[in-house]
C-alpha cells in the first residue's frame, strides 16, 4: 500500500470517528429535556424502578460500546428504558422494552413521550415468557428486571439472539444478595464460559456479562 493510500485510509477512519463523535453530542435539545425530565422525577420513582446509579451504568455501558438495538425485560414505568433510550439516541440505535402489567405500560408510555425519548423506544405490551421467544434480535445489550424466578429461561432464551461482543445485564444480582435466587443465578452466570460476567454493587447490583464467544 502506498503512502498516498495509507494517508487517505487513515483519514477516513479519523472522518469516521469525528462524525461518530458528533453524532453523540448533536443533540443538546433532546439532552436538556431528558436532563429535565429526569431531575424532575427523581423522588417520584416506585420501588418497582432501578435508582439512578444504575441507571447512570446502563447509559455507560451502552456508550462506552456503541450498542444499537437493546432489549429490556421488565419496563416497569419506565425509569431505566429512559437512560437506556437516552444513550442510543446517541448511538442512532432503539430499545424493544417489554411489560405485562397495563397500568405500568400506560405510565411508561407517558414518561418516554414527556423524556423526548418514545421514537427511540417499542413499548411492548406482552408477557415476557412468551415474548422472548419470539423475538427474533439479533440483540448486542440486554437488560433483566423482570421476575427473578425466570432470570435464568430469559437468559438462555435471548443468548443466540446475542450478538458475540455483546452484554447481558440483570438487576438485583449482587454478591451482598443473600436470597437462594441471587445466589443461584449467579453460579449460574459463572457456569457459562461463553461469558465473561462482573458485578456493578454501586447500586442495587448489577450482573454484566459480556458475551465472548457462541454455544
Amino acid at each position: 500500500m502506498t503512502y498516498r493510500l495509507l494517508f487517505l485510509f487513515a483519514f477516513s477512519i479519523i472522518t469516521t470517528l469525528a462524525i461518530d463523535a458528533q453524532s453523540l453530542l448533536n443533540q443538546p435539545e433532546l439532552d436538556e429535556r431528558v436532563r429535565s425530565f429526569l431531575d424532575k422525577q427523581a423522588s417520584q420513582w416506585s420501588s418497582m424502578n432501578i435508582p439512578s446509579v444504575d441507571g447512570h451504568l446502563l447509559y455507560n455501558l451502552i456508550i462506552e460500546n456503541n450498542y444499537t438495538n437493546a432489549l429490556e425485560i421488565g419496563t416497569s414505568t419506565g425509569h431505566s428504558s429512559i437512560w437506556m433510550a437516552w444513550a442510543l439516541s446517541k448511538t442512532g440505535g432503539k430499545l424493544t422494552t417489554v411489560e405485562i402489567n397495563e397500568w405500568r405500560h400506560a405510565q411508561a408510555l407517558k414518561n418516554f413521550k414527556e423524556a423526548g425519548l418514545e421514537n427511540y423506544i417499542d413499548a411492548r405490551l406482552a408477557d415476557a415468557h412468551e415474548l422472548v421467544h419470539q423475538l427474533t434480535g439479533p440483540f448486542d445489550f440486554v437488560f433483566s428486571d423482570a421476575d427473578k424466578n425466570w432470570y435464568q429461561k430469559y437468559f438462555i432464551a435471548i443468548d443466540p439472539k446475542l450478538k458475540i461482543n455483546g452484554c447481558y445485564t440483570s438487576h438485583n444480582v449482587s454478591k451482598k444478595n443473600k436470597s437462594r435466587w441471587s445466589a443461584n443465578y449467579l453460579d449460574f452466570l459463572k457456569n457459562q464460559s461463553h461469558y465473561k460476567t462482573e458485578i456493578n454493587e454501586k447500586g442495587a447490583g448489577v450482573s454484566i456479562s459480556y458475551k465472548i464467544a457462541e454455544k
